[in-house]
């Protein structure tokens, strides 16, 4: 879809008493759903409203409402899985897809990293095997081999293509942005990197082709599902955790500035927002 289509869709005309088109003044209305790559958990300041969700008010879909003048309502809460898009995640949290509706116009949303406990499991695996290794060798790789990313096409994938027609259902009309999870790890170990990151040199890749493999699985799950997918496995590249202070999207996971490591900064989330307008064509 163009940029000028795009822009159309949003400044819709209504119909004066006289038959006349009118452009609308009315703001973009935006939801925001999602894990805690969406809800920007770590990041400075704390939404407040719900202490649970761990979401900040520089997360990304608040960068996106700023900067377009969008209605922002952000339902994005830190740990949620595929499921919570259905059913509630904490007590008093509603399924996130209840707050959409026949007038929204965007939907923006990170998911898929916490089912089967994916980005946990695979980080603390790997970085408990990289410790006892003095980060020598593949031992993740060695013990876990393909388990990871079995699940991920097993179980994930569905998931993804369910939770995503749940919100073309709840939401008809709008345009949905899938955004695919920047790089944590280099293609390659970087010795430096050991000690606020320790996997073993090995295992580097390995994480990073999990990550490959999610980022895949989310990617077919948006196209088979009529959303849009924002890559940022080129944009991404020489951003991740193992770069320094001001260059890199995601925090490591020792020795970092976040409250929640292995997770994007305030940067990362500003760099998410804007390719994400870049994208999706709005200014």
């Amino acid at each position: 879809m163009s940029a000028s289509v795009a822009l159309a869709g949003v400044l819709a005309l209504s119909v004066t008493a006289g038959g006349t088109a009118q452009a609308s003044s009315d703001p973009l209305r935006y939801v925001a759903l999602g894990d805690s790559y969406s809800a920007g958990s770590g990041v400075l300041p704390v939404d407040t409203s719900n202490l649970l969700c761990l979401r900040s008010t520089a997360n990304y879909p608040h960068v996106i409402a700023d900067r377009t003048g969008a209605r922002l309502k952000d339902v994005t809460c830190g740990a949620a899985e595929t499921k919570d898009f259905t059913s509630s995640q904490y007590l008093g949290v509603p399924p996130q897809v209840n707050a959409l509706g026949a007038d929204t116009d965007l939907v923006t949303l990170t998911i898929g990293g916490n089912d089967n406990g994916t980005f946990i499991n695979a980080i603390t695996a790997c970085g408990s095997a990289g410790l006892l290794t003095a980060g020598k060798g593949s031992p993740c790789k060695d013990l876990y081999g393909t388990t990871f990313t079995d699940q991920i096409e097993k179980n994930t994938y569905p998931a993804l293509k369910s939770a995503l027609r749940a919100v073309r259902a709840k939401a008809p009309n709008a345009r949905v942005a899938v955004l695919g999870y920047p790089w944590i790890t280099p293609a390659q170990a970087d010795p430096s990197c050991y000690l606020k990151l320790p996997v073993a040199a090995g295992d580097v890749p390995y994480l990073r082709d999990v990550q490959t493999h999610l980022n895949a699985a989310v990617e077919r799950a948006s196209e088979e599902t009529g959303a849009t997918f924002v890559d940022f496995a080129e944009v991404s590249d020489g951003h991740d955790a193992c770069t320094p202070l001001g260059t890199r999207w995601i925090e490591p996971l020792l020795f970092g500035t976040s409250l929640v490591p292995v997770h994007p900064n305030a940067l990362g989330e500003r760099r998410m927002a804007e390719h994400t307008m870049e994208v999706l064509g709005l200014g």
